[in-house]
């Protein structure tokens, strides 16, 4: 169990709960409470200058706020509704940052069709930025638990995206690093579409907020099973900018920078139904395993198996993120 794990369990523990509340810690992405008759979901995400996204484009960052907040929802089977936040603008941003900021966090909320409610404003040395969602549930919500042995795993897009974010602004005085910073233009991909054939398919699902490998680990404990991977969907310019900074390019499974895709696993008689149906939609799918008895956690390279049943390092240990990476590459090794 992670320290992260067992401060929220110490928190949760003393907190009272209603009988409204229909899931069980850490099962869902997003709260389930039963309201008037309806089904709804909540969550809330924080970002900050911690979390290693470039804030250079406003626009982008906006919009990699608000996808990065609503994809809880999305993961757990559900349509945003309404979006509040809390947003604390660094004391330098000019009117114009501040607006293009908000016309990417906007641009989302259209695309899904959910209403901004409003929230808070401060203004400090550095910035924060606390989306809080709240979303509608139509039938069986999404869960982390429902992974069956023989299931295929699944994911929405290519793994690494929000790993090189992080590796842009880490290594940023780096010369090689300096070169690539103004040509690496990925905003994290928005999934409503995706989601909904999810839903329809699948009893299980969790975005990668905190990467792949986080993601599989937590529906695997949720379902009491393991995994084996292999020939991962890798983005080609992380694997390129892996080796130019002399990291296995595995960092960009392991590594805890998320993009914000959704994971989800198929039962073996429901795949073909899904991929026809996501071909006939031009949804891209990728498959990276299967799932498997419990205990079991694999990650193939080649002819060569990584055995990650072992594996428990974690970013929020290490003071230095550096040092974390250089802890992943020696384990890969």
């Amino acid at each position: 169990m992670s320290k992260e794990t067992e401060m929220i369990e110490l928190i949760n523990k003393h907190m009272p709960r209603s009988i409204n509340q229909l899931n069980k810690l850490f099962e869902s992405d997003s709260e389930i409470v039963q309201f008037q008759g309806k089904r709804l979901l909540y969550t809330m995400d924080e970002f900050s200058e911690e979390d290693l996204l470039r804030d250079k484009d406003p626009y982008v960052l906006g919009w990699n706020m608000a996808v990065g907040s609503i994809s809880d929802i999305l993961a757990s089977g559900g349509t945003p509704k309404y979006y509040a936040h809390s947003l604390v603008i660094r004391k330098s941003w000019s009117q114009d940052y501040v607006s293009k900021l908000s016309q990417g966090i906007a641009q989302v909320l259209k695309e899904v069709g959910a209403a901004f409610i409003g929230g808070d404003f401060g203004t400090s040395k550095t910035w924060r930025y606390t989306g809080s969602v709240i979303g509608e549930l139509e039938g069986e919500p999404l869960l982390r638990s429902g992974a069956k042995v023989g299931d295929g795993i699944y994911v929405t897009g290519h793994i690494g995206g929000g790993n090189i974010e992080a590796a842009l602004v880490l290594y940023a005085k780096n010369p090689y690093i300096k070169h690539l910073t103004g040509q690496w233009k990925k905003p994290f991909q928005l999934r409503s579409k995706e989601a909904e054939l999810i839903k329809r398919h699948s009893c299980c699902c969790i975005d990668t907020s905190d990467g792949i490998f986080n993601a599989l680990n937590s529906i695997s404990e949720m379902s009491e099973t393991g995994f084996v991977v292999s020939d991962l969907p890798y983005i080609e310019s992380g694997v390129f900018l892996a080796k130019g900074l002399n990291l296995p390019e595995e960092v960009l499974f392991l590594g805890e920078c998320g993009e914000y895709e959704l994971l989800f696993t198929l039962s073996k008689e429901g795949e073909e139904e899904f991929l026809n149906e996501a071909q006939q939609k031009t949804l891209k799918f990728y498959k990276l395993g299967e799932v498997k008895d419990q205990g079991s956690k694999s990650l193939w390279k080649k002819d060569r198996e990584i055995d990650l049943a072992m594996y428990d390092l974690s970013a929020r240990d290490f003071s230095d993120s550096k040092d974390y990476l250089r802890a992943v590459a020696n384990f890969l090794k």
